[in-house]
């Protein structure tokens, strides 16, 4: 699967921005690049893509693997599908794959945790403004979120590939539909040959049913 090749590229880019962040950057170290609206923003999370967080620390590394395994299975299982479908599934198999090297091993390889127990270095802040949760909302009211979360190149490719699915769903749907319409036109060939009609031969078996007579009345020859 040559579409593999764009998932490799983006782990490798993703985990080299993130190196040069972690021996560049101190942590919460901002940059401007293009004056206050995009900038680098050096973050540490130990949740999910933006910082989001879901049950423990280990729950959520050993779900993320299973989950990019299972992308990776199904990029596999779609192998022949439309061109712009695997580029997608590709893009975020490279960008899960790239955050889940964060989760498992920079705990170790930076010396600040164990295996399993690392967390995601995020720079790429695009800074548009604040949501403001209204006061009269239990437990967070008055709290505001960035319109755009933190991130970094792997939570950007897993954006992209979310979106080119949505926009290649139509041409998936028909390749299935395709597919399905071979696999019943395949199945008696697959099912065995069907048996051949039995010739008949005249003279070892004369009688058709043109051939049968009526039973002959009590005391009356029959008809030849």
């Amino acid at each position: 699967m040559r579409v593999l090749w764009i998932a490799f590229f983006i782990v490798v880019v993703d985990q080299a921005t993130k190196v040069w962040v972690k021996t560049n950057m101190y942590l919460g170290e901002s940059i401007p690049v293009i004056g206050d609206v995009f900038k680098w923003t050096f973050t540490e999370n130990p949740g999910m893509a933006f910082g989001l967080e879901l049950g423990s620390k280990v729950f959520l590394t050993v779900f993320s693997v299973l989950a990019t395994f299972l992308i990776l299975g199904y990029l596999w299982h779609v192998r022949k599908g439309p061109l712009g479908y695997r580029v997608a599934l590709a893009l975020v198999l490279g960008g899960a794959f790239g955050n889940v090297i964060d989760r498992v091993f920079y705990g170790v390889w930076w010396g600040y945790d164990a295996l399993l127990y690392g967390k995601v270095v995020d720079f790429i802040h695009i800074d548009i403004g604040t949501l403001r949760v209204p006061e009269f909302v239990p437990g967070i009211g008055g709290s505001g979120f960035h319109m755009f979360p933190i991130g970094n190149i792997a939570d950007q490719a897993i954006i992209a590939g979310v979106v080119l699915i949505v926009i290649t769903q139509g041409a998936f749907q028909e390749w299935v539909a395709r597919k399905h319409s071979a696999e019943l036109m395949a199945a008696p060939a697959a099912g065995g040959a069907v048996a051949a009609p039995v010739a008949v031969d005249p003279v070892a078996a004369p009688e058709t049913f043109t051939d049968v007579q009526p039973p002959a009345a009590d005391g009356a020859e029959g008809t030849i």
